[in-house]
This record gives C-alpha cells, structure tokens and sequence, in this order.
C-alpha cells in the first residue's frame, strides 16, 4: 500500500477517525433523542381518548428512524475500516520501534468504536421495541373499537339488564331488612301486651273492690288506647316510608 510506511499516513487515519468519532457522537445524541421523543409522542397519543386519533404507523419519526439508522451504520462501518487499516499500520516492520504508542492509539479507538456500537444497537432495539409494541396495541384497539361498533347495541341492553338486576337485589336486600324490623316489633309488642295484660287484671281486680280506682283505671284505660293507636300510626307510616323506597 502507497505511503504505509510513513508516520503521515498514520496520523492521516488518525484525524479520519476522529472526524467519524465526533460525527458518530452527535448522530447518536440525536438518534437517543429522537426515540425519546418517538416514546412520548407514542404514550401522549395512547391517552388520548379519542376515537380519531390515528397511531404513528408510517409517521415522519419512523421515516427519520431509518433514515438516521442507515447513516450511522454507514458511520460505524466507515469507523471500522479505518481501525483496520490502523491496525494494519502497526503491523508494518517500518512501525516496530512505536508499535507500543500505536497499539496503544489503536486499542483507545476500537474501544471507542466498540461503546458507539454498543449504545446505537441498543438504541435501535429499544425503538424498535417500543414500536412493535405500539403497533401490536394498535392492532388490539383497532378490534376493539370494530367489536364495539358492532355490538355496541347489545352491550348497551346487557349493561341495563346487570343494572335493573342489582337494583332488584338492592330492593330485596331493603324488604328483608324491613320484614325483620317488623317481626320484632311484633314480638317485642306482644311480649310487652302480656306483661299489660297481666297488670291490667290486677288493676281490675283493685277496681272493683275500689269505686274511685275504677274510675283512674279508665282514664288509663282512654289514654292506653291513644297511644296505642299513635304508635301503630307511626309504624304504618315508616313501613309504607320503607316499601316505597325499596321500590322507587
């Protein structure tokens, strides 16, 4: 090769490698940027609830994607010819006596080279993660939104059905509690009778051994029945309160 043998050559490759570094480095900052921007616009769109909002199936950024994807793997392969020919520099016999410094130049390089790489693989895989995820939601929302439009009508009558259905059951659940309440006041009122009752005979056997005590145990008597016929009253109404209710 023409030139091989002389430093000139070497530091030749070494400003074209610099130069494909530094290209790499702000293609890569962008390339970072653009999938950052590509995974926003995608979750802002996702939140979106409209049925309108179209998916970025084919967009600019993917277009921009591949695009950018092409020119870096152009880069890296360019960066790499150029860390062969270096390495084929220090193994010229014109090299031997700085083939340590050269190694040494080289090593930095390919290591160089070797993160780039690295940081746009992963880079692209990301990208190309998310979109194949976006794309496989989109398929999924795009057979729900059919599924709806289809039986949107029969969703809508099964929804009132579940809906007439708990109610129901709401309206029972309120009936069992008032037939309870009733049953123990019915129980409590009989309990109560008896106990009445019994005092009512002791009363009356008083009376009649006692003019002026018959005539208290009638007043007695008068005011019992009134506040028997209050209080049936307010139970009639609450349970007709309660009833409505259950079955407004």
């Amino acid at each position: 090769m023409a030139g091989i043998g002389n430093s000139g050559y070497w530091e030749d490759l070494r400003k074209q490698a610099r130069q494909l570094e530094n290209e790499l480095d702000l293609k890569l900052v962008s390339f970072s940027k653009l999938c950052t921007s590509y995974s926003s616009c995608r979750d802002a769109r996702r939140s979106d609830t409209s049925d309108t909002t179209p998916l970025l199936n084919n967009s600019t950024q993917d277009r921009m994607f591949d695009t950018m994807s092409m020119e870096l793997e152009q880069l890296l392969a360019k960066l790499t010819a150029v860390n062969d020919k270096m390495a084929e520099y220090t193994n010229t016999p014109g090299s031997a006596s700085l083939n340590a410094a050269l190694m040494h130049t080289l090593q930095r390089h390919r290591d160089i080279l070797q993160d780039y790489t690295h940081e746009f693989h992963k880079t692209k895989g990301n990208f190309l993660a998310i979109r194949e995820r976006e794309d496989l939601l989109g398929s999924v929302r795009k057979d729900i939104e059919t599924y709806k439009s289809g039986s949107g009508v029969n969703n809508r009558r099964t929804e009132l059905f579940l809906k007439e259905h708990e109610h129901l059951r709401n309206s029972e659940r309120l009936i069992d509690d008032t037939i309870s309440i009733a049953m123990a006041t019915k129980e409590n009122m009989t309990s109560q009778r008896g106990v009445l009752k019994s005092i009512q005979s002791k009363v009356n056997t008083l009376a009649n051994r006692f003019p002026t005590i018959n005539n208290l145990i009638q007043r007695i008597n008068l005011r019992k029945r009134r506040d028997s016929l209050i209080l049936g009253s307010v139970i009639g109404v609450c349970t007709i309160i309660l009833l409505l209710y259950a079955f407004h």
